[in-house]
């Protein structure tokens, strides 16, 4: 895909040429909106193909077309509807995804209402207009996805998450020597070669194996949240991507929200990004004391986002079980390792602010006991 000018901030690309996925529109008959209108489409940012525009019925249409071997894209789409089946009878307040259209497993389609004048999570976090009253109605409405009873129609998956791997940190397969950049290879042998580290994840994942699956998200990113509207009371809020919808811990969830909010601290440290004085970054040394003042205060005005979360979620979930911020606070510190391994993937080497995310993540994850508050999963009362 080619990148092309947008009016949003987000970065869009030229779609793949629909002359060469004649189901896509198919699909779009099939559903009544009629097929896309070519002169007003776009493509979004993604591992997959999408489309995104106007049909020539007029309406607005989001369409995923998943990628990867034949296996991994149908588990991903039963995935996806195990969630549309689960929410389809939810009762209001439930976290959805934009309106499901139509789909088509055998061609690994998925079509949605497009929410054309939505922003990201991401977005509004960089922004900094991501409130901790946004963040409460978000943790609401994960804690009511959690409650949803379950039904043995629902047929939904019971397998956990393929990472943190105990594989991948005891040895890597041979074929990631060729395919791996040097920054994965380094980010890998740094993990490998930390013991601790090694049995942190190892009693993590036990304590995940323990504890109540519940139905969850399991790869949930503040890109994923969706928000129409300005960011207060009346906005609309959504999260998308549901295709590694499972029975799970609902420490990853709740873990994946907490770590997103530590990385931005983290990385906040080196820019000026809501600090009270901001020329005087200009002439700051970022000296070992000057980064460790600097993150503190950085994670100190972004704590109220995570706990204004936790709050909303324990409201709407009073019978959590006792250990889930314990949980919760180990995987935000696998979130920030697995930020090291994505970005990795794009360069050939790890720079500090990086390394500086990784080992913050690092001692979350071997003592969460002790950093529960620390990142904003305290007592919610």
């Amino acid at each position: 895909m080619t990148r092309t000018t947008a009016a949003r901030t987000e970065l869009r690309f030229q779609p793949v040429d629909l002359d060469t996925a004649p189901e896509v529109d198919a699909l779009l008959r099939r559903i009544g909106t009629g097929p896309f209108d070519r002169a007003d489409l776009t493509a979004l940012q993604g591992r997959n193909d999408t489309w995104a525009g106007r049909t020539t019925g007029g309406a607005r249409v989001f369409v995923k077309r998943l990628t990867g071997p034949r296996e991994d894209v149908r588990a991903r789409m039963d995935r996806a509807l195990g969630y549309e089946r689960l929410v389809a009878d939810a009762p209001s307040g439930v976290l959805r995804g934009p309106a499901l259209l139509g789909s088509d497993p055998d061609s690994g389609l998925l079509a949605f209402e497009y929410l054309h004048d939505a922003r990201s999570g991401a977005e509004l976090m960089a922004d900094q207009e991501f409130t901790p009253e946004l963040a409460h109605r978000a943790g609401a409405a994960l804690g009511l996805l959690h409650a949803c009873p379950v039904r043995q129609q629902d047929r939904l998956e019971r397998s956990t998450p393929a990472m943190p791997s105990p594989e991948l940190l005891e040895a890597l397969p041979a074929a990631a020597f060729e395919e791996f950049s040097g920054a994965e290879l380094e980010t890998w042998r740094l993990l490998q070669n930390d013991a601790q580290l090694i049995g942190s994840v190892h009693r993590l994942l036990t304590d995940e194996r323990a504890a109540p699956r519940v139905p969850a998200h399991c790869d949930l990113r503040m890109d994923q949240f969706l928000i129409s509207g300005h960011p207060g009371a009346d906005s609309r809020l959504h999260v998308a991507d549901w295709e590694e919808f499972r029975l799970a811990d609902p420490a990853r969830d709740v873990g994946g929200f907490a770590g997103e909010w530590l990385h931005r601290a983290v990385h906040d440290i080196v820019t000026s990004r809501g600090d009270a004085d901001t020329a005087a970054f200009a002439g700051l040394s970022m000296t070992r004391e000057t980064v460790l003042t600097r993150g503190a205060e950085k994670l100190a005005r972004l704590r109220p986002v995570v706990q204004e979360f936790w709050r909303g979620y324990r409201n709407a979930r009073p019978d959590a079980d006792p250990g889930l911020a314990e949980r919760a606070t180990a995987f935000a510190g696998w979130h920030l390792l697995d930020r090291l391994l994505a970005g990795a993937m794009r360069s050939n080497r790890l720079l500090g602010i990086e390394r500086a995310a990784a080992g913050i993540g690092r001692t979350a994850l071997l003592d969460p006991a002790r950093f529960t508050h620390v990142v904003g999963l305290g007592d919610a009362s």
